[in-house]
């Protein structure tokens, strides 16, 4: 039987490399697909310059929300145990998130926006997440930023944040359950 470790650590959401590489590309992606289009639909450059602003408008807006909100900082616990890989929201963020997934479900549905109701659903569903040994595909490790990337199936994915006196067991812990190859 594996041993237990659990901790809780507070990772900077604007100054760690891993969550804004997964920032940019859940941002990235979408805001670029939109400019491609409006760029192949016939629009000109200059015509991009408004939804650039309104753009950059809503990302300082979030940016001073979760600055306000949470300090800039996201409050994880982890535990790596014989189930396997587990992350779940800090226990005071998470009912500040419980009370905003629920107000952006309830005004989305309010409002005829089932999009916003679905990111309420959805944010909220992310809370608590754990991924089981064998559903692992893969793992990549970054000990420069002290952490371990955990590759499940859909939505499983895990950046598990370690403190630098826990990464070195975490990782061997980690390492000795997922089959080699993966």
């Amino acid at each position: 039987m594996s041993e237990r470790i659990e901790w809780s650590i507070k990772v900077p959401i604007f100054r760690n490399p891993v969550i804004l590489r997964q920032l940019g590309l859940a941002i990235g992606i979408p805001f670029g697909l939109i400019f491609v289009i409006m760029l192949l639909s016939g629009a000109k450059p200059a015509d991009l310059l408004y939804p650039a602003i309104l753009i950059g408008a809503l990302f300082f807006f979030t940016w001073l929300f979760i600055m306000i909100v949470w300090g800039g900082k996201y409050d994880a616990e982890f535990i790596v145990d014989n189930k396997g890989v587990r992350c779940r929201t800090a226990a005071r963020q998470a009912k500040q998130n419980r009370i905003i997934n629920a107000l952006a479900f309830v005004l989305g549905l309010l409002s005829g926006k089932p999009a916003v109701a679905g990111a309420g659903v959805l944010a909220q569903s992310r809370q608590d997440v754990l991924v089981k040994w064998g559903s692992i595909k893969k793992t990549k490790e970054y000990p420069r930023r002290d952490t371990i990337m955990v590759y499940g199936g859909f939505a499983q994915n895990i950046a598990v944040f370690c403190t630098p006196e826990n990464y070195g067991q975490v990782r061997e812990q980690i390492a000795a359950k997922v089959r080699p190859g993966r």
